[in-house]
């Protein structure tokens, strides 16, 4: 889950299956993270999970709004797709996995997630990591 304002990556599931349980759960956490006047867009592909019912109850029940693209064209699930793309240039090519189990790739993986968030400069948030521009700006602690 990614947060448009800053790139923060604001929850996320690493599991072996992507099936609705990975991703009811990621938007389980965000809920609980959200104020009471919090109603944000959530932006996603066309993916079966996010039409499931499970998926659709959760966003009603919570006021909080589905945005999906036409198939075909992806500018909803365009933030997404950026974080994917970096994981893969940053973390993930020009390394062999060979010898690195599942459990330890979601463990790197999960490494990678949180350095994203807490060290990584973004040049579009004057050279601060996501978290250091919400400090910045008095949004975190």
């Amino acid at each position: 889950m990614v947060d448009c304002f800053d790139g923060l990556l604001m929850n996320w599931r690493i599991g072996t299956s992507p099936n609705a349980d990975l991703v009811n759960s990621m938007l389980d956490d965000t809920i609980a993270k959200l104020g009471e006047q919090d109603h944000p867009v959530i932006h996603s592909d066309r993916g079966c999970h996010y039409r499931w019912s499970g998926w659709i109850e959760r966003m009603e029940k919570n006021g909080l709004v589905r945005s999906m693209s036409q198939k075909g064209c992806s500018p909803d699930n365009a933030a997404c797709e950026g974080v994917f793309g970096r994981i893969k240039n940053e973390m993930f090519y020009n390394r062999s996995w060979g010898n690195v189990t599942i459990d330890e790739f979601m463990d790197i993986l999960n490494e990678y997630l949180h350095w994203y968030n807490e060290t990584r400069m973004k040049e579009t948030l004057g050279y601060l990591s996501p978290v250091e521009y919400r400090r910045s700006l008095g949004l975190a602690a």
